[in-house]
């Protein structure tokens, strides 16, 4: 071996290197990239959990039982309600994930030393964030109940036995055996749609362009717009059959049945489809070779693992790193998937996310459709 020859081709490689520039920003962001992605979204520790309150008693001491909740760093007040049902209806529309339910009856129970019940309602959806508000609600709960036992028990002489506090009972909504299997295929089979469609979708002009064969649709009288959608449209019943196979099969092997409307979700399916294909498509138009389309997937696929809510809560993640899943598509479909095959909720609790579903497909359109052009360049 000489080491001439050795740095020569060290040297030539170095070269090919700097001149490949978008494989190499790729290769040095990446890094720095899934380090701040792991280290900030990446986080269990469930806090400031969105609460909303239905106060019946409306008295100092149903306010003071509110602040229990509310002063605490586990829950932030979302907002009150005027009955149990809108608490229900804000836990459905994913507004928020606990609801409190405090009765008419509460000061005079307390006033009586009669035990008086309060109602925990959780979304069961989420199994982490259900466990976690569960558990914070009842230690708020048992340590608020112990000190009204020892404030009764120094103005009654009795002891702490035989006062009375409060009961508080949580009740889990839409998935009371708290399955992970529910919460997890939905989200699954949404990441399976994406990163299939948009990987494929990422070759097929870079492809063109690396056989040669681009000249020939360069020459021939087709436009850019029947170009790309041409292209896409295998890749459309490519995705529709991925999506439908993967609901038979997480029916069939998990047993997560879809409690909602089958045709809505295969309706709100092809939005996201269209959505993936697009982001395919651009980057698709932006590669120059199939390499680098499979760098721009790849660092375009990991935060819509880790920031959609697919594995870790959003509402642990920092403000800013929160904002940024809100820029996704993958993180309103995981909103429609959970909230149709889980809740069973129709069209009308989904505004929300399909018209910011819809706001990125056309962003996202108008994009490649700028950036694509159809000459050698």
């Amino acid at each position: 071996m000489r080491w001439k020859r050795l740095m020569t081709i060290t040297k030539k490689e170095f070269i090919h290197i700097k001149r490949d520039k978008a494989s190499l920003i790729i290769a040095l962001m990446m890094p720095i990239m899934m380090l701040l992605l792991f280290g900030f979204a990446v986080n269990t520790d469930i806090n400031n959990v969105d609460l909303v309150v239905y106060d019946g008693s409306r008295t100092a001491d149903s306010r003071e039982l509110i602040g229990k909740f509310t002063n605490s760093y586990y829950f932030t007040l979302y907002g009150e309600v005027n009955s149990p049902k809108d608490v229900e209806e804000y836990i459905s529309l994913g507004k928020v994930k606990v609801g409190l339910v405090i009765p008419p009856d509460y000061a005079k129970d307390l006033r009586r030393n009669s035990t008086t019940e309060i109602q925990v309602l959780v979304d069961g959806s989420d199994p982490t964030i259900a466990k976690t508000a569960m558990s914070y609600s009842l230690l708020i709960g048992n340590n608020y109940s112990l000190k009204l036992k020892e404030v009764q028990s120094k103005k009654a002489g009795l002891d702490n036995h035989q006062t009375s506090g409060i009961n508080l009972k949580s009740f889990v909504l839409y998935n009371p055996t708290l399955e992970s299997s529910k919460f997890n295929v939905p989200g699954v089979i949404g990441l399976i749609l994406q990163n299939i469609t948009v990987i494929l979708t990422s070759f097929a002009m870079v492809r063109e362009r690396e056989k040669g064969t681009i000249e020939q649709l360069i020459m021939t009288p087709v436009s850019p717009f029947e170009l790309i959608v041409g292209k896409l449209i295998p890749y459309t019943v490519i995705g529709f059959f991925d999506m439908l196979m993967t609901l038979l099969l997480g029916n069939i092997i998990f047993g997560v049945t879809i409690k909602g409307s089958i045709a809505l979700l295969i309706l709100l399916g092809t939005l996201f489809l269209i959505c993936s294909l697009a982001m395919g498509m651009l980057i698709s138009t932006v590669a120059k070779t199939q390499l680098q389309a499979m760098q721009a997937s790849i660092a375009l696929l990991l935060p819509s693992v880790l920031l959609s809510g697919f594995m870790f809560p959003r509402e642990a993640m920092p403000k800013v790193v929160y904002y940024i899943g809100s820029i996704l598509p993958m993180t309103y479909f995981l909103e429609i998937l959970r909230g149709i095959i889980v809740k069973g909720v129709g069209i009308t609790y989904l505004i929300s996310p399909i018209i910011s579903l819809l706001i990125l497909i056309f962003i996202i359109v108008g994009i490649t459709m700028k950036k694509f052009s159809k000459t050698l360049d």
